[in-house]
């Protein structure tokens, strides 16, 4: 196999055609070959090919060919050749989401995001949006959003692509039959797809349940405890966390502390304030729980409550952000510690808590060794990631962890996020790191769909 970069240009002949410069006939080994087989997505024609002369790496394909394999755009992507005289051009990436038909915004708060995204992909790839409502599954094509250099948003029909990356939005949406068809359809095309869906919080601690090196980073959980497990782990730990399996952003949690002095305590966010209860006993701390949310207590999990390093009397805990490279193997890309807000069950800015640097944070925490613990916790994320990788049946490319760090420096995981958000991002000094995010989901795409040297 031979890769490289080329200047992909149109022509107004009507043959299915393509003119290749003299450099790029001799790097993709196609000197003196009168056809090739063209590859782009998941669409093939035969063309016939013709010498160019002119310097550098171009390749100008027909109009009617254009045309017929619907070659959204020119520029410069990768192209590359195997032994069978199959050339491919590429990669077609296509990332799905969900959106408002808005000709301006048409994935809603999410299209800032995906713009960035694609423009990412710019010289390297044909890099587009769609929604699943965009699929034709009949004609196998897509119309796709494509991000053009004039700064708008143009719709091109194109191929099934090489890869698809999952940002849907909606848990509720991905819990559908039609999502999940959807899913089955790509795979069932050969078609690279990741990530597969949400987390939700138990899955997870099932995963990694038997497996050493995952186990030694969880708290001790439960998924739908009776009142009993939930009053066992209390007086066990002293305090707990009990959270909805597909909560998000810290709404319904609950930190849960038994005093064998003074009781039960409860403390949650409701309306925008914190709130802390003191119960007597076991049993009237249940009948609250249980009379604000009744039957939806069976999607709870509880969690062993960990004491954390602090910063003026507020625990702290961190989201490593974490992505496969171009070579298959997951690395930190970013990491935000978030600081609770006075009160607060959860780090959650939402409610209250502050964003930092993790140099800044350990810094305050553990002095001269911050750099030391700093380093533990990434290679404690890069096991947790490569964990969850082995037991999970679906292809990953991309996981938010949620660590947290005790006293005495161990490395403890709260939650996995399948689609991790990008709210450590905004903070000043993580704006690099969220364009080396989207460099990453690019590079592993290249990855996935073959476009990247599995030796480089």
């Amino acid at each position: 196999m031979s890769l490289t970069i080329c200047n992909v240009r149109f022509s107004q002949q009507e043959d299915r055609v393509v003119y290749v410069s003299g450099a790029l006939l001799k790097q993709l080994k196609l000197t003196g070959k009168k056809r090739i087989q063209l590859k782009f997505g998941k669409e093939v024609a035969t063309a016939a090919i013709r010498p160019l002369r002119r310097e550098g790496k171009h390749f100008y394909m027909s109009v009617g060919l254009r045309n017929a394999m619907r070659v959204p755009k020119s520029g410069h992507v990768f192209i590359q050749s195997t032994d069978e005289d199959e050339v491919q051009i590429g990669p077609l990436i296509g990332v799905l989401t969900d959106g408002t038909q808005s000709a301006t915004t048409p994935f809603g708060s999410r299209t800032g995001y995906v713009r960035e995204l694609l423009k990412i992909g710019e010289n390297k790839a044909y890099f587009f949006a769609f929604t699943p409502r965009d699929i034709n599954w009949q004609t196998e094509r897509v119309n796709g959003y494509f991000w053009s250099a004039n700064g708008g948003w143009t719709r091109r029909t194109v191929p099934l692509p090489d890869v698809v990356y999952n940002r849907l939005p909606s848990r509720k949406a991905e819990t559908s039959s039609h999502i999940a068809s959807l899913r089955e359809r790509f795979i069932r095309k050969n078609i690279p797809f990741f990530n597969w869906s949400f987390f939700n919080k138990s899955d997870v601690y099932k995963l990694l349940d038997g497996d050493l090196e995952g186990n030694r980073h969880l708290p001790e959980s439960i998924a739908n405890p009776s009142a009993d497990k939930i009053k066992e782990l209390l007086e066990k730990h002293q305090f707990v966390y009990y959270k909805p399996t597909a909560g998000s952003l810290g709404s319904g949690i609950y930190r849960l502390t038994y005093n064998p002095k003074r009781g039960y305590f409860a403390r949650y966010r409701r309306g925008g304030s914190n709130v802390l209860l003191r119960f007597t006993s076991f049993n009237s701390l249940m009948r609250m729980l249980q009379g604000r949310h009744g039957p939806a207590l069976s999607r709870y999990v509880i969690q062993q409550g960990v004491r954390l390093v602090e910063i003026d009397g507020c625990p702290i805990d961190f989201r490593f952000h974490m992505h496969k490279n171009g070579k298959n193997e997951w690395i930190a890309v970013g990491i935000g510690a978030k600081k609770a807000g006075r009160g607060s069950v959860t780090t959650h800015i939402k409610n209250g808590g502050s964003l930092m640097t993790p140099e800044l944070a350990l810094g305050r925490a553990f002095g001269d060794k911050a750099d030391e613990v700093l380093e533990e916790a990434k290679k404690a994320a890069i096991r947790l990631s490569e964990a969850i990788e082995r037991n999970y049946p679906h292809t990953l490319g991309e996981l938010g962890l949620d660590l947290g760090i005790d006293k005495d420096g161990e490395v403890w995981m709260f939650e996995a996020n399948a689609k991790p958000g990008r709210s450590i991002f905004k903070h000043p000094s993580l704006k690099a790191q969220g364009r080396a995010s989207m460099e990453f989901i690019l590079e592993h795409c290249l990855y996935l769909s073959r476009f990247r040297r599995r030796d480089a």
